[in-house]
């Protein structure tokens, strides 16, 4: 089965190492995401993740999310659900 894009990166904050993010499709706490990026890739679960600095399980389509990631990324790094 194909994966499911679920938005682009938009902003990385490397000091914290967190990604934001623009869904365009729903989003949890636990899913496996795939960030890619040209040659660059990596998987990794979504074990953190905030709106407007608050700590939130499920984010919908049209969110802007902030992701603790465990590589840095750059904008425009797509992200994809893993199913």
């Amino acid at each position: 089965m194909a994966d499911k894009k679920l938005g682009s990166v938009s902003h990385f904050f490397d000091k914290i190492s967190v990604a934001v993010v623009d869904l365009t499709a729903a989003l949890k706490k636990g899913d496996l995401l795939k960030f890619k990026k040209g040659e660059d890739e990596f998987e990794q679960t979504v074990v953190s993740m905030q709106i407007d600095h608050k700590e939130i399980d499920k984010a919908k389509k049209g969110d802007d999310v902030a992701i603790k990631v465990d590589k840095p990324v750059k904008p425009g790094t797509e992200i994809f659900k893993v199913t």
